[in-house]
């Protein structure tokens, strides 16, 4: 019901919204109508071309941004280089693997400690302040923020421009270790470029802060320097003094309109031109104009439609994937997470264990003090849990008072001492209710993961383990065999 509600809502302010944007698009074309072609194209067509194209280069830059993100925080990643780079094959095949399936131009990785260059095809280099190639490295690693956006040239082959997502990648104690990231083609923006000018029928091109084109269209024969073209060398000194400007100049006897924008993710000026029309074609720019403003109300109408729908997604997610009551993994998100680890352990071989959790005497907790007393200790133990695990260890509910840790690069020797460590802090810790403390202690079977195991049969070893541990009188922990 609630969901068929909010479905009528969305759809009702999607209706609305159509309405108002059309009405808005009509009564602007008729007043725009009396104004005159050059305010038309200079202070609205050309503004909102490049914000049209601003936006889309923002848009392309998040995949590649997010794959950067996944790479830095990859516990493969950060375990390899903490264990001493022993083998670089492996780094090697796991930036090869990255650029293979994101379809990216390159993948690296570039050490703090050994300062080597790791890229699919090997180790290319070891970076070193005195070369001013590698200035872009010792630039990230003083970043203040977690990334940085660069265009530069490819480390790999130096004919090449790409743009690179510089990652730092940090250490489980947050000190810095290194940097990682992806690069892409600067194809994609020259694509970019080709499809907007056929649209708009603009000139629309790139200039870094010396006034020098670095990118145009596929077709454009344009000069290397704005200063050195007709014309536009006029203006040139008002494009590179402000991140913003609209503008006009003469060319060949023609009014040319041109719109900059600074995008400091490359930090180079967007230039959009348009050669003026004659006052009989007024009619037809209004209604250009008119196409334009409907095509901002349907991107407002996309985007509140985006966000909605993704609120929806996270609500399901959370739902299918979370615990209600403690908001840890539920069992169908473990078992994707089992999953996942058992198949990545065919490529990265390395420990796994689990640790099986009761809370003894929990019935008669719910019995003294009713479940809600009981809802609190289930969610108190599962915080005190959460604060004495490794961010990538995971925690799920199995069920009642039962928890299950799966821990990950985690022998079963190094998991019991993990136990002993939830069982040390569980001495001193107490739930307060009302006016009463309550206090609990927890039994805990441990065990190593077996090759061709299934989580049936390494979740049978641990419980076996924690029936020894009750057995034994409990708030005790027993190793499987």
């Amino acid at each position: 019901m609630f969901i068929h509600k909010r479905k009528f809502i969305f759809i009702s302010a999607l209706t609305a919204l159509m309405i108002i944007g059309f009405m808005a698009t009509s009564l602007t074309s008729y007043f725009v109508a009396q104004e005159s072609l050059s305010r038309n194209v200079s202070e609205q067509m050309l503004p909102l071309t490049s914000d049209n194209i601003y936006s889309e280069i923002q848009r392309d830059l998040l995949r590649p941004i997010l794959i950067s993100s996944v790479m830095a925080t990859d516990t493969f990643v950060r375990d390899w280089a903490l264990e001493g780079e022993e083998d670089s094959a492996r780094i090697i095949s796991y930036l090869n693997e990255i650029q293979q399936q994101y379809n990216t131009i390159t993948a690296f990785y570039v050490s703090e400690v050994t300062r080597r260059y790791y890229h699919p095809s090997g180790v290319l280099k070891t970076v070193s302040e005195l070369d001013t190639a590698d200035a872009w490295y010792f630039r990230v690693r003083s970043l203040q923020q977690d990334y940085e956006v660069n265009v530069d040239t490819d480390t790999a082959d130096r004919s090449r421009v790409s743009i690179f997502i510089n990652y730092r990648v940090m250490d489980y104690n947050g000190q810095y270790i290194g940097a990682t990231g992806v690069g892409l083609s600067v194809e994609a923006v020259t694509r970019l470029i080709d499809i907007y000018q056929q649209r708009y029928d603009r000139s629309i091109y790139f200039i870094n802060r010396q006034g020098n084109v670095t990118l145009t269209g596929s077709n454009d024969q344009r000069l290397n320097r704005i200063q050195d073209e007709m014309g536009v060398s006029e203006v040139a000194a008002q494009i590179l003094a402000s991140p913003m400007a609209t503008l006009e100049y003469i060319s060949d006897g023609q009014t040319v309109f041109l719109n900059s924008r600074l995008v400091p993710e490359f930090d180079w000026y967007l230039i959009v031109e348009q050669v003026g029309s004659g006052d009989g074609e007024r009619l037809d720019n209004t209604l250009l104009l008119n196409l334009l403003l409907s095509a901002a109300i349907m991107a407002l109408v996309l985007t509140i439609a985006h966000f909605t729908l993704r609120s929806y997604q996270r609500k399901l997610e959370d739902m299918a994937t979370k615990d209600r009551l403690t908001g840890v993994a539920n069992r169908h998100l473990f078992e994707m997470i089992f999953e996942h680890l058992t198949r990545n352990m065919q490529r990265y071989p390395r420990p796994i264990s689990m640790i099986s959790v009761d809370i003894d005497h929990f019935k008669s907790v719910n019995d003294s003090f009713g479940h809600q007393a009981g809802d609190l200790v289930l969610n108190e133990v599962c915080q005190l849990i959460l604060r004495h695990i490794r961010d990538s260890d995971t925690i799920c509910r199995w069920g009642g008072e039962e928890f299950v840790l799966l821990l990950d690069y985690c022998e079963v020797e190094e998991a019991v001492i993990r136990a002993k460590e939830i069982q040390s802090a569980m001495q001193s810790f107490s739930v307060r209710h009302d006016k009463s403390d309550i206090k609990v202690t927890l039994s805990m079977g441990v065990a190593e993961y077996k090759a061709g195991e299934t989580l049936i049969e390494f979740m049978a070893r641990a419980d076996v383990a924690l029936y020894e541990a009750k057995k034994a009188g409990r708030n005790c922990i027993v190793q499987a065999a």
